[in-house]
């Protein structure tokens, strides 16, 4: 296949965790040999919605908060490419949090990349909603996507990866790229991705995650024992990572699919397969 453009530089800080985000991404679709023009990547808002920029497939910069709805209508659209939608803690759980939680709920066959920093790094250092907002005696309490996608029933792939383990992080990408190649549905996973510029948590979260691999009975098929581990955890100050819940749930495109017509993207748009269907439909208002 002949390149026909140059990706671009990424424009992140040196030290960055979405260095390590998008090498591991780069990395997983190769090991499954994922042909380029069979991928599209969907990038929201921040310095985590540029990485479409720097890959060498499709690539599409949705409106602010709105990465969800326009992946999941690329899925509808064409279910043989490999959707991949990306973007940061803000662009994700605030603007765009209505849309995630009805990602969960659809379970549409395709990848979401968090990169969560708990800060607005492009605008200079505000905290995202990740981040526990302290007014005088008042207390707003963090997001945590992870315990949300786990309330959702329709939900059937959460994760949480660290930049500083990059071993677990190219296998947990590799294990969502499979999920939602095999059509079962929305492959949620978040990535703990300090910003060394205005958040840099690198020991802290190094400090606090609880790798849930290496726990022996762990069974990640349970969502019940997930949510009680991650529940646990919070009410300790710590935070889980690794396969948090895997489970079935029938896809969303199957809803939208029928036998006799392909999905949109696929169907036959050359004019002379459709002569006779335009003449009988002319004919209709033929005097």
């Amino acid at each position: 296949m002949t390149t026909t453009f140059t990706p671009s530089r990424p424009i992140w800080c040196a030290g960055c965790g979405d260095f390590g985000v998008q090498s591991a991404l780069v990395k997983a679709l190769d090991s499954l040999g994922i042909a380029a023009h069979d991928v599209m990547v969907l990038a929201g808002i921040g310095c985590a919605g540029t990485i479409q920029n720097n890959l060498s497939n499709y690539g599409y910069h949705a409106m602010h908060g709105r990465v969800l709805p326009t992946a999941t209508g690329v899925v509808l659209a064409n279910p043989d490419l490999t959707v991949i939608a990306a973007g940061g803690d803000g662009d994700g759980y605030a603007i765009g949090g209505g849309h995630l939680v009805h990602t969960f709920k659809r379970n549409p066959s395709m990848v979401y990349i968090v990169m969560n920093n708990g800060t607005y790094g492009l605008t200079k250092g505000q905290d995202s909603p990740t981040v526990d907002q302290h007014r005088n005696d008042y207390v707003e309490q963090a997001i945590d996507a992870v315990a949300l996608g786990l309330a959702v029933p329709g939900s059937t792939f959460i994760a949480r990866a660290f930049t500083r383990w990059p071993d677990q992080m190219d296998a947990l990408m590799v294990a969502a790229l499979e999920h939602a190649r095999e059509k079962r549905g929305f492959a949620f996973l978040e990535i703990m991705s300090p910003c060394v510029t205005y958040n840099d948590t690198y020991p802290a979260w190094e400090a606090a995650l609880d790798n849930l691999d290496e726990r022996p009975g762990y069974d990640p098929s349970d969502r019940v024992a997930a949510f009680g581990a991650v529940t646990t955890m919070a009410a300790e100050g710590r935070m889980a990572a690794g396969m948090i819940y895997r489970g079935d749930n029938t896809a969303y495109e199957a809803a939208w699919q029928h036998a006799d017509y392909p999905p949109p993207a696929l169907q036959d748009v050359e004019p002379g397969g459709h002569v006779e269907s335009y003449r009988a439909i002319l004919g209709r208002y033929a005097v």
